[in-house]
C-alpha cells in the first residue's frame, strides 16, 4: 500500500477519518449571532487544536453549528461533539448571561454526524468481492 499524503498516521494506524457534524442550540433558537458567534468559533478552533483534531471547515449559523473535522481512530464522533458542546456551553454561558436566561441549556442533546471518505461504499464492496477465491 502506497501511503498518500491525504492519510494521517499515529503509532498504530494509518487513517482518514473525517466527520461532518451539526448541532443546534436548545429549541433551535437563533442565538449564535454577533459576539456570541465570533466567540464560539474561536472557542471551537481552540478546543479542536488542543485535542489534536483538524478543522477542514467550520460555519457558525444563527441556529446551528456545522463542522467538518478530522480525527484519529481513538476519537468517536460522539466524544468529539460532546467535548466541543460541553466546553463551549460552559464558557459562553458564563460570558454571555443572556444565554442563561433564554435557555435552560445552551445545546440540544442531539446532533448529526456523517462520515466523509475517500473511498465509496461501492468501491469497498467491489474490492471485497474481488478478494473472494484468492
Amino acid at each position: 500500500m502506497r501511503l498518500m499524503t491525504a492519510y494521517r498516521k499515529n503509532a498504530g494506524a494509518v487513517f482518514s477519518l473525517k466527520y461532518d457534524v451539526v448541532w443546534c442550540p436548545k429549541y433551535r433558537r437563533a442565538v449564535l449571532v454577533g459576539a456570541v458567534a465570533e466567540r464560539l468559533e474561536a472557542l471551537l478552533r481552540e478546543k479542536i487544536a488542543d485535542e489534536g483534531l483538524m478543522v477542514h471547515a467550520l460555519e457558525v449559523m444563527p441556529d446551528h453549528v456545522h463542522l467538518f473535522v478530522e480525527s484519529d481512530p481513538t476519537w468517536a464522533p460522539a466524544a468529539i461533539v460532546g467535548r466541543l458542546k460541553g466546553y463551549t456551553s460552559h464558557i459562553l454561558r458564563d460570558e454571555f448571561p443572556h444565554l442563561r436566561s433564554r435557555l435552560p441549556t445552551l445545546w440540544s442533546r442531539s446532533y448529526y454526524a456523517g462520515t466523509v471518505g475517500r473511498v465509496s461504499e461501492a468501491t469497498i464492496r467491489s474490492y471485497m468481492e474481488s478478494q473472494k477465491g484468492r
